[in-house]
């Protein structure tokens, strides 16, 4: 699957990026179907497309815009109303530049990942690696069937995940203190609010790979691990109403793991 976007081309695996209010277009130049996976900052993205603002105006005012009779819009259709998809009629016209690099792609599966453990790994398509991003980062995760993304939360970021492959159970917390558990499968997506504290599982017998956006240029994460090593064990056992003796012996954890290896059986 290959397509064009703008003058550049994008194949699988591939990342793109455009500014609100960019004019741009998506071309398919394969022989297969394209599929995007397609994220916005905002919940309802509005769009005007090219040929539906041409229905705005009247043949006399496009002639004069293009110096030509009025006469030479009189048969094309033209409607406010957008056609998200259009037929093209002959063969691709692909510019030789459409080939060379360009600041709107990203080829985040062929970066090598910024967080690799034995249970997985992570790779990350943030403006540190890729400027054209302001307001909008992605990660592209994989957990082996050992492996669970360990519960944290985004203090300053929601999250939309698409699950790629893989099957996959979620659980999180609501501020009343309610829990919503749910499995994943290919093709499924969700949604979690900003700071709600949550946790991905493996359920399956693969790999499982997520696409996750989240809504700042840095999606920082705070996670269990890590935090437990904040506090002393006084400070601990008076948390969990629990007699110091009694508490785990948790392991110091300077820095969230991200990924942590599933020792116990699924419960």
């Amino acid at each position: 699957m290959t397509v064009t976007l703008t003058r550049s081309t994008v194949t699988a695996g591939q990342m793109f990026h455009v500014n609100s209010g960019s004019l741009h277009h998506i071309e398919n130049i394969g022989t297969d179907v394209a599929e995007f996976i397609i994220a916005f900052r905002n919940e309802r993205p509005e769009d005007f497309g090219f040929g539906a603002t041409l229905g705005a105006f009247s043949d006399a005012v496009l002639g004069n815009t293009y110096d030509l009779s009025s006469s030479d819009f009189a048969k094309i259709r033209r409607s406010t109303t957008d056609h998200k998809l259009a037929a093209r009629v002959g063969d691709p016209e692909i510019p030789a530049a459409a080939y060379l690099n360009d600041p709107h792609k990203f080829d985040i599966e062929a970066q090598a990942p910024g967080l690799n453990y034995a249970s997985g790994n992570a790779r990350f398509a943030r403006d540190q690696f890729w400027p054209a991003l302001k307001d909008i980062s992605m990660y592209s995760l994989r957990v082996t069937e050992q492996g669970m993304r360990e519960p944290h939360w985004h203090p300053v970021t929601a999250e939309l995940g698409y699950v790629q492959h893989g099957d996959a159970r979620m659980t999180i917390m609501n501020p009343d203190g309610t829990l919503d558990t749910w499995e994943m499968t290919t093709g499924d997506m969700y949604f979690i609010p900003r700071a709600y504290p949550h946790h991905i599982e493996n359920v399956g017998t693969d790999d499982w790979h997520f696409l996750i956006f989240f809504d700042q240029p840095f999606p920082a994460d705070i996670g269990y691990r890590a935090s437990a090593s904040a506090y002393s064990r006084e400070v601990l056992a008076a948390t969990f109403n629990t007699h110091i003796d009694d508490l785990p012996n948790l392991p110091f954890t300077p820095a969230d793991l991200l990924i942590v290896s599933r020792v116990n059986p699924v419960d």
